[in-house]
């Protein structure tokens, strides 16, 4: 099996990658009191060293109450936190690396922990002035990662965090503006936190958005139905500003619709004409929520992976656990050391290295 298409040079806008492989986003919540430290820093860089053509941190929060749910979630504002995150940058810009932050809020999701002591926002009961705040942040947030330094960014869209929660019927009842009956009526939150930041940033940056059908909530939920909703939840956002669809399923192998085997990366590049990138157990043999329970994946072949990417359904391919456990996985991949590759523990998830 050739792997060669994984290492073709990608380009798009002001984003010049070296390869197709992108590192997901994960939450590590390893920053002291919401600022990135060295640890951090040399993590991020040992796999900038290690062939990733792009990494996409952690989610990091925007200056919003309630904006994240445990206390050593990085924060991307204040002088303290983003002083970590230009530490970051240029490590991993030392290593040859190429990285952008996720942005995120978490909105009305809990954990274990009796952390933040606020009220979560919930998109059903925020006043417009909180909304019209929020926007502001997420632009704040954004205009901060191109003065640092990143050569990109991703707005957390999916799993059932903020922005999802106004995108998703069950969690979005308002009757003004910002609701609806219709996925593209919800989308308007969407929509204007993409044009805040487009503005924010200029014309030349690249600005990622990570959406999904699934929501932690709900594992079987579904935003888009058909081809024809996905249009109306897609090409909003992309006419907003949006440059590249980072489209999240559980297991990328998977068709989004009857009568065809496009995946989920597939259908939203047909139908915007824009980059995507795709995600989902890639190189594992079973999906992430496993993990949260301690149990470990076996290491599987990449022939369909390839196959499709081969077939130009999506451009570039998002990995998770399989470099959370070993930093090294495209650079073996790359020199042909696939033998070397490793399963997948559960214990990783709880280590920085």
């Amino acid at each position: 099996m050739s792997t060669e298409s994984l290492f073709k040079p990608f380009q798009y806008k002001n984003l010049t990658l070296k390869n197709r492989i992108v590192m997901a986003p994960m939450t590590r919540a390893q920053s002291d009191n919401g600022v990135p430290t060295q640890q951090i820093a040399d993590y991020y860089a040992r796999r900038a060293a290690s062939e990733v053509g792009l990494i996409l941190s952690e989610g990091t929060v925007i200056n919003r109450p309630g904006s994240k749910n445990l206390q050593n979630i990085p924060d991307f504002y204040g002088t303290e936190a983003l002083n970590g995150w230009k530490n970051v940058i240029d490590a991993v810009h030392q290593n040859g690396g190429k990285m952008g932050p996720q942005i995120w809020h978490v909105g009305d999701t809990r954990m274990a922990e009796d952390y933040p002591l606020v009220d979560m926002e919930k998109a059903s009961t925020m006043t417009l002035e909180d909304i019209q705040d929020t926007i502001a942040q997420f632009a704040a947030s954004a205009k901060s990662a191109k003065d640092l330094g990143f050569d990109v960014l991703e707005i957390h869209g999916a799993h059932g965090y903020l922005i999802d929660q106004f995108f998703w019927e069950v969690t979005n009842t308002r009757t003004d503006e910002y609701g609806g009956k219709t996925l593209k009526e919800r989308s308007k939150f969407a929509v204007d936190v993409v044009k805040a930041i487009r503005a924010a940033v200029g014309e030349d940056f690249t600005i990622i958005i990570r959406l999904s059908q699934w929501k932690q909530q709900d594992y079987k939920s579904r935003l888009a139905l058909n081809p024809n909703e996905m249009e109306d939840w897609l090409l909003p956002l992309k006419e907003a500003g949006v440059d590249i669809f980072h489209c999240s399923q559980r297991r990328f192998w998977e068709p989004e619709f009857e009568g065809s085997d496009l995946n989920f990366a597939g259908w939203a590049k047909k139908i915007t004409g824009q980059p995507t990138i795709t995600v989902g157990s890639v190189g594992l043999n079973s999906d992430f929520m496993a993990a949260f329970a301690g149990e470990g994946s076996e290491k599987t072949d990449l022939k369909e992976l390839i196959r499709r990417l081969d077939r130009e359904d999506f451009d570039l391919v998002a990995v998770g656990r399989a470099l959370l456990s070993d930093y090294q996985w495209a650079k073996k991949i790359k020199e042909g050391r696939i033998k070397e590759l490793a399963n997948f523990e559960g214990s990783s998830l709880g280590v920085l290295y």
